[in-house]
């Protein structure tokens, strides 16, 4: 990366911020809320897009692991009265173990028998957390209602006091910062390399020393401590979990958001999320009687628009639009070799 780009970038990273920091102060309190729950959605997503757009694992279950982070907050701050914050970290390690665990059985399923396993746990989640044994910690169908979080200080700006909503949307953008640098990270290490040679040649990428199995199952594992992070994050945005609230359609809903963002794609999971929080509104809003309608024909225009997603037109068009590199004329040209004659 060249000086100038490098001051191209801080520049925007600069105008992002400032944009983030006012954008709360000039909408409404629901439409806040939508946007916490986009950057809830977009760390669930990114989570998704290790396992699938990187690994190449399918997975139709994470809706099971946003169950298990958000109850894993809910129990902590409604049974032991802990902080809001501290959940999150307990929240990722949980589902971290509960996805290694799975990855595990996982080695010996791929493709359409792998989603249907996984598919199978996104059913049997929701019912379990109704299991009268543990209704006591999870509330059983009325579920657990929390208090959303009072900022630590309050102010005014353009008119508008830092309520609780507003004070949760720094904080879960500071989380969504941390958890995308940490994924961008891991994905251009070693790891990242190993996740991507397994998707495209496993029996390649056998023969290079890479351990399938461990690999494989960290990914699930990784992937299902994001997806938990992201539940407990939705949790203490939503200030209410409920068993019907982490139906299978969430776990479609996710997967949707990966394909309309883009796979292996970092930035796509903010289109994807952007996607499945917006979207839907905007096809109840064109038809109330047929809404789903109205939505799967915008998605599938949207996928024959957009066949690799969203980063994935965004990439093309800058590719076509971005001018030839010139030649560098310090560079030394090729030697000339001289032709020979027939004799």
């Amino acid at each position: 990366m060249t000086t100038q780009q490098k001051k191209l970038a801080w520049l925007l990273g600069a105008l992002l911020l400032a944009a983030l920091c006012v954008l709360p102060f000039m909408v409404k309190n629901y439409r806040v809320f939508q946007f916490n729950l986009v950057l809830v959605y977009a760390i669930a997503i990114l989570g998704l897009n290790i396992l699938t757009g990187f690994n190449g694992q399918i997975s139709l279950g994470h809706g099971a692991f946003f169950a298990m982070g958000g109850y894993t907050a809910a129990i902590m701050m409604d049974r032991f009265g802990l902080p809001y914050w501290s959940t999150l970290p307990v929240a990722g390690v949980v589902c971290f173990g509960l996805g290694f665990l799975m990855g595990f059985p996982a080695l010996r399923l791929g493709g359409h028998y792998l989603a249907l396993a996984t598919y199978a746990l996104a059913l049997a989640v929701p019912q379990l957390l109704k299991w009268k044994l543990i209704e006591q910690w999870t509330g059983g169908v009325q579920g657990i209602v929390l208090s959303k979080p009072e900022p630590p200080f309050t102010f005014r700006f353009l008119g508008q006091p830092l309520n609780a909503d507003r004070w949760l949307f720094f904080f879960t953008c500071a989380v969504t910062a941390i958890m995308f640098l940490l994924a961008y990270n891991l994905l251009r290490g070693r790891t990242g390399r190993a996740l991507i040679a397994i998707r495209d040649h496993p029996i390649a990428a056998t023969a290079m020393g890479i351990n399938l199995p461990i690999v494989k199952s960290t990914a699930f594992g990784i992937s299902a401590a994001y997806t938990g992070v992201a539940g407990a994050l939705g949790a203490i945005c939503v200030a209410f979990v409920a068993p019907d609230s982490f139906s299978v359609l969430l776990s479609i809903t996710l997967l949707v958001g990966l394909v309309v963002g883009g796979l292996a794609s970092i930035p796509g999971a903010i289109f994807g999320a952007l996607f499945i929080q917006f979207v839907p509104n905007v096809a109840d809003e064109l038809s109330k009687s047929a809404p789903w309608a109205i939505y799967g024909v915008l998605l599938i225009g949207i996928m024959y628009l957009m066949p690799t997603g969203a980063m994935g037109l965004l990439k093309g068009a800058w590719a076509r639009l971005r001018p030839a590199a010139a030649p560098d004329a310090k560079s030394p040209k090729p030697a000339l070799t001289p032709r020979r004659h027939p004799t």
